[in-house]
């Protein structure tokens, strides 16, 4: 039986193969692209819980609750939200100075139990996910997904959240830096051009690089915070939907309708 790799690369599907922008009606759905994110709530069942750990391998009674890590999600950065938290813990000058020491230092050691810890965390995918990843190996349309992760943990992690064979391409932090560049190295690896793609991304900032990379892109945002507006073809809370699921026909649907819009021919 042949590879789904193998079957991508019969079926010709490569972007100078498939019908351009300009080609009447033609806006087909060659290729699923998710971030990690998109597949399981990494930061709070992820990053939030080794980080508790981190906290006490420091002797701190610091415990991260889901709705407090929320809150510090407004931080892009992690080692500002540890800075915050142990501010909010510490007043003075002399104090500030320590906190940003010892704020390296639970970073450091949170980066170094990551790797060891990420995989046993319980992740459990997205409600409806197994569906949609389902729905494209069944109809022959790539899955690829992007990370900035190291692939040591990073190819596990989707397999044990998805199942085994069932994603064609994984490009990690190993192979590209952060941002757009993944979503277009995963573009080159299944041979499919921007506009045949969808992305569907798992965070605002998620949602920014698959939009750079030139991608009509869901977003998966639970918590109803993290914006999308019109930079999104959709903003969905996860893929089983109380009205309607995120399978693939749906998929289909929002790629077309975003594409009719923003394709030149609609300008």
């Amino acid at each position: 039986m042949p590879s789904p790799q193998e079957k991508t690369w019969r079926a010709g599907r490569f972007w100078w193969d498939c019908p351009q922008l300009g080609d009447s009606g033609a806006y087909p759905l060659r290729a699923v692209i998710f971030d990690l994110d998109a597949l399981s709530d990494l930061d709070l069942d992820g990053h939030r819980v080794v980080f508790n750990a981190a906290f006490a391998a420091h002797g701190l009674g610091i415990q991260w609750s889901v709705g407090r890590y929320r809150q510090l999600l407004a931080l892009h950065d992690e080692r500002q939200r540890v800075t915050a938290e142990l501010r909010k813990r510490c007043v003075g000058t002399e104090c500030d100075v320590l906190t940003e020491l010892l704020a390296d230092e639970i970073c450091a050691t949170k980066e170094q139990m990551f790797d060891e810890m990420i995989l046993d965390a319980g992740l459990a995918p997205r409600s409806g996910l197994v569906d949609l990843v389902m729905d494209a190996f069944a109809a022959d349309i790539p899955v690829g997904v992007v990370s900035s992760g190291r692939r040591a943990w990073v190819e596990p992690l989707v397999r044990q959240l998805v199942g085994e064979g069932l994603v064609e391409r994984i490009v990690t932090g190993d192979d590209v830096g952060d941002g757009a560049e993944a979503y277009r190295h995963a573009l080159w690896e299944l041979g499919v051009a921007p506009h045949d793609a969808l992305g569907v991304a798992g965070s605002a900032a998620g949602l920014r690089k698959a939009n750079a990379a030139g991608l009509a892109t869901v977003l998966i945002d639970p918590d109803g915070v993290a914006g999308g507006g019109a930079a999104a073809a959709a903003v969905r809370a996860d893929y089983s939907g109380a009205d309607e699921a995120l399978r693939l026909a749906t998929c289909q649907r929002l790629h077309a309708q975003w594409w009719a819009q923003h394709s030149p021919s609609a300008a």
